[in-house]
């Protein structure tokens, strides 16, 4: 664990700490042998993230694009209606 910390500005408690979280969350394993602990990373864990991340991208993709259509259409019938912004006046 010490050589973690040793490569970031932040303290060894504070390392500890997210250490601590990603392996609650099961993306890191600690691994004890004798006196040291090991961190490993568990990607697989990494790719479950992924997808759960996937599905709310593309559902929010999905709502721009339907947003920015909708807008387009507005300021198309701006256009052929003439109508300026408020801005505008």
């Amino acid at each position: 664990m010490n050589d973690v910390a040793n490569h970031f500005t932040v303290s060894r408690p504070a390392i500890s700490k997210h250490v601590k979280v990603l392996t609650e969350c099961g993306l890191v394993k600690i691994e004890k042998q004798g006196r040291e602990r090991y961190c490993t990373i568990q990607p697989d864990k990494l790719s479950e993230v992924s997808d759960w991340v996937e599905q709310y991208r593309q559902l929010w993709e999905e709502r721009f694009d339907r947003l920015e259509k909708y807008l387009e259409e507005i300021q198309s019938k701006d256009k052929k209606h003439g109508n300026k912004k408020s801005d505008d006046r």
